[in-house]
């Protein structure tokens, strides 16, 4: 476009401290505008790169872990261990279910088998847990009764005692603690976006309005005007349909400015109204930008690399980290190989589990 959402038309006029901030904000939105474009640029060319290069070492490492899963499961049945070591067993069954369970890269057969394994140990360890917690109530409970026959506190403080005990006693681990956690920060990320984007949608409705009541084509007897302004009109439709806030203000300046015979800022209250709607947009560009680039992140690594960044990373530290990514997926390939050529054989499993690298 020829002109400039800025908030004077004039560069010489001295700006306020809120227009200085507008002026900022409208600089940072078309940074991220082009950074949106840049990114769903490249998008295809990073997933393309990303099948090629490291969803091959991906693959195999399920498929080894798969059959690490199937070997030791056999293992179990075949060969008479300790109960330690059958421990171990179990344990690391239980873990590679788990790991598998959620793997788009096993075929329906293999999945079928995973699920039913982390099934069978998932209902293991609740029925343990649970028999363990109901123990420890009734040695606290138990503890209490004898109290209150040599003491007789207060009734109350007795019953605060015994529900604090039972809750202790079914504290949630640390697993579910961390998904709970997990689940409230979407939330509230969620709930962030759409609070902004809803703000976006109310801004856009408002603007439009505005620019629609000023230049409607019908509205103008001149003709060679009317051609203009129904140009202009089929921008504005365009930009509102396109849910572009940002193009829309701009065209709402345009207007303004040329209907105007001064050539002063914006007033205050246009400054507020302007700022508020462009907050939202900058909002749902980081948004947009942040969704994206999660859609490209594969690994816990990658994804502790996107968290430093502080939404500011960069397109070739993406490669960088598919390219770091694949190597050490290379070494882990080659470590569970090794690993997997030992469990085929008692001898090599007990080993395994006598140096407790299982």
């Amino acid at each position: 476009m020829s002109f400039d959402l800025k908030t004077t038309v004039q560069s010489n006029i001295e700006l306020s401290t809120p227009e200085k901030k507008l002026n900022r904000l409208i600089d940072q939105i078309e940074h991220l505008k082009r950074e949106l474009a840049a990114w769903e640029n490249a998008q295809s060319e990073i997933q393309t790169y990303s099948c090629k290069h490291f969803m091959p070492v991906y693959t195999e490492l399920h498929e080894v872990l798969f059959k690490q899963l199937e070997q030791l499961w056999n293992g179990l049945s075949q060969y008479e261990f300790n109960k330690a070591d059958t421990a171990q067993l179990e344990d690391k069954i239980h873990a590679l279910a788990k790991m598998l369970k959620t793997s788009k890269l096993l075929n329906f057969q293999q999945l079928q088998k995973v699920n039913e394994l982390y099934v069978y140990y998932q209902q293991t360890a609740e029925y343990e847990h649970n028999k363990k917690s109901k123990k420890k109530i009734n040695s606290n409970l138990e503890y209490l009764n004898v109290n209150d026959t040599l003491h007789d506190p207060n009734k109350m403080d007795k019953t605060a005692d015994r529900e604090n005990l039972q809750w202790e006693s079914s504290d949630w681990s640390s697993e579910q603690y961390s998904q709970v956690r997990e689940q409230a920060k979407l939330k509230r990320q969620q709930e962030k976006r759409e609070k902004a984007e809803k703000l976006v949608e109310q801004s856009l409705k408002t603007v439009y309005l505005k620019i629609a009541a000023s230049i409607h084509p019908d509205r103008e007897p001149d003709e060679a005007k009317k051609i203009e302004k129904t140009e202009l009109f089929q921008r504005v439709n365009e930009a509102y349909e396109q849910q572009d806030l940002f193009y829309l203000l701009k065209l709402q300046l345009q207007v303004e400015s040329s209907q105007s015979s001064s050539q002063k800022g914006l007033g205050a209250e246009q400054v507020k109204f302007y700022k508020m709607a462009l907050d939202a947009q900058c909002q749902k560009l980081q948004s947009q930008i942040d969704d994206l680039i999660d859609a490209l992140v594969w690994s816990e690594s990658a994804k502790i690399t996107v968290q430093k960044s502080k939404g500011k990373l960069k397109i070739e530290d993406l490669y960088k980290q598919i390219d770091a990514d694949t190597s050490a997926l290379k070494q882990q390939v080659k470590v569970e190989k090794q690993r997997l050529s030992y469990m085929r054989n008692e001898s090599g499993l007990r080993m395994l589990l006598g140096h407790q690298v299982l």
